[in-house]
């Protein structure tokens, strides 16, 4: 299984970016997608994840700012974040959690930088 993340940047605090990520080299169904971001001297922490049946979580420094959804179909999940601050400056990386079989898998990472 890969897991391909994109959409990192450079945007200015108060600014918008999204994310995506696209799972393949699996026939089965992802349970739960999700996102998760390690800053610099950080663990890593969960930003925000959603089941296959559309359930969300997030964390709570990033809610109502962050939106995460996904594309069953495609495999494939996003993380629209808007009013970006500048401590949302980190690495950020996808995960897919199988039920079966019981396995997951993480995406190479991608940065985002808020600049204030």
């Amino acid at each position: 299984v890969q897991l391909q993340a994109s959409g990192g940047g450079l945007v200015q605090a108060g600014g918008s970016l999204r994310l995506s990520c696209a799972a393949s080299g699996s026939r089965f169904s992802i349970n739960t997608m999700g996102w998760y971001r390690q800053a610099p001297g950080n663990q890593r922490e969960l930003v925000a994840s959603i089941t296959i049946n559309g359930r969300t979580n997030y964390g709570d420094s990033v809610k109502g700012r962050f939106t995460i959804s996904r594309d069953n179909l495609k495999n494939t999940v996003y993380l629209q974040m808007n009013s970006l601050k500048p401590e949302d400056t980190a690495v950020y990386y996808c995960k897919a959690i199988y039920i079966v079989p019981p396995s997951s898998y993480w995406g190479q990472g991608t940065q985002v930088t808020v600049s204030s």
